[in-house]
């Protein structure tokens, strides 16, 4: 009997940890390096990324949080993660777009619950024409800390693999809203002991012409890599607790025989 419970808490830990080696992405995401106007990012050579050339239609967010006119996008998905009350969650983003005038597309990155309702906005960037385009118009209000809080968009058509036949085109020219940001750093102290997922994405506005996309990379808490399986999770942690709370006695009883 002592067996089966070890066995039990084995074999969910396992199952835990098949979640935690990976990442679900919806629509077009890969990993680069530098390449035209996205530079290396400020934690190593390479990054991730998320575009809508590729996207797929409804891979974006609600209207009630954008407003109407959403098309098609990207999304990336952690594997589920542990986080403790206090931890830092921090990353670097660099929204690019080659869209402009009034197709607002935009980018994000939030902290989803188990059941992949928002526990946090960490990221919210949108074309415009003028002014800074982080957070982004007409988006939820971020949780995060941006470094810098604000970033008036580095105008022209920007050249970007990613970006597909857009990459180097601007709708409606320079200095109607298209260009990219830059690197900026995101950081969020978690709230709540609990699971959580980190998605990334990506939308276009009103159509699918001119592409947008956001690099991300760095993504860790308290240092230690989100995606890599090495951060525990509490639910995982208290069924291995509650699998040797049953086998302990069982031991102790052999014992004295």
């Amino acid at each position: 009997m002592g067996r089966y419970h070890v066995t039990t808490a084995i074999a969910a830990i396992a199952l835990f940890a098949g979640q935690a080696a990976g990442q679900v992405c919806v629509g077009n995401c890969s990993t680069l390096g530098p390449n035209g106007v996205v530079t290396a990012p400020p934690d190593g050579p390479t990054y991730q990324y998320v575009t809508t050339s590729g996207g797929i239609f409804g891979a974006t967010l609600s209207s009630s949080e954008v407003g109407f006119g959403s098309t098609n996008g990207s999304t990336l998905t952690s594997a589920l993660f542990g986080a403790t009350s206090g931890q830092d969650l921090k990353f670097y983003f660099n929204y690019v777009t080659s869209d402009g005038a009034g197709f607002a597309d935009y980018g994000w990155a939030r902290l989803l619950n188990p059941d992949h309702s928002t526990a946090a906005w960490l990221v919210t960037a949108r074309t415009k024409t003028s002014g800074s385009i982080i957070p982004g118009q007409g988006m939820p209000l971020v949780d995060a800390s941006l470094v810098p809080p604000s970033v008036p968009i580095i105008p022209g058509g920007p050249s970007w693999a990613p970006l597909g036949s857009s990459s180097g085109a601007c709708y409606q020219g320079f200095g109607h809203g298209c260009g990219y940001t830059g690197w900026i750093e995101s950081d969020y102290t978690i709230g709540i002991t609990a699971n959580y997922f980190l998605q990334f994405g990506v939308a276009n506005w009103l159509d699918t012409a001119f592409d947008s996309g956001l690099a991300f990379s760095g993504a860790t808490i308290n240092g230690v890599p989100i995606d890599t399986g090495t951060i525990p999770e509490p639910g995982t942690l208290a069924l291995l607790a509650s699998g040797l709370a049953t086998l302990v006695p069982r031991i102790r009883r052999r014992f004295k025989r």
